[in-house]
């Protein structure tokens, strides 16, 4: 019932509504946008996405009937739309398996499990090593890109993938991935 007067506010254009609701609801928000994004999504790209699905709730609110509902299917859609574009951001050869012929099904599993812990290992990274390699090795930014993006140096942003290889390095021989 509350939920009802939640959004029957909203509708009427009251943002001390608006903000009851993501008080009450960001959270949750959140973590239906984790686990639709499997690991892949950030920790920014989960914010960004909730707010996104709080804007477009914003903009859409008489439309709605059920704001729960409304809020899930939402925020899964919009975070099904945020792996989409990070998936494309990827090199192409990240999506083709390698195969020397032996056991293909064998090969594909081998090397999704070893980009996987790749992933992981650099989503476990602080923010700034993080963003460094994503930017690097994902989205194919060179050195001189990434340093005007971020407001670094270029020799720093050189010393920053030198350290997160080797951080990477040790994670996966720790996880005995590679070694």
């Amino acid at each position: 019932m509350f939920d009802g007067l939640l959004l029957s506010a909203v509708q009427r254009g009251k943002e001390y509504a608006l903000e009851q609701v993501i008080d009450k609801y960001a959270a949750y928000v959140c973590v239906v946008i984790r686990n639709t994004g499997g690991g892949y999504l950030t920790h920014e790209d989960i914010e960004e996405t909730a707010s996104d699905v709080f804007y477009t709730f914003w903009q859409n609110a008489e439309k709605i009937d059920k704001l729960k509902g409304w809020l899930v299917t939402t925020a899964r859609n919009k975070a099904k739309n945020k792996l989409r574009e990070i998936h494309n951001d990827l090199p192409l050869d990240e999506s083709i398996p390698v195969s020397d012929g032996s056991s293909a099904l064998e090969d594909t599993l081998l090397i999704d499990y070893e980009k996987s812990a790749v992933r992981e290992a650099i989503l476990l990274m602080d923010s700034p090593d993080r963003e460094i390699m994503t930017k690097h090795y994902y989205s194919s930014r060179t050195v001189t890109t990434i340093a005007t993006e971020i407001g670094m140096t270029e020799a720093a942003v050189k010393q920053r993938l030198v350290r997160g290889r080797e951080k990477l390095r040790v994670f996966l021989i720790g996880k005995e991935v590679f070694g």
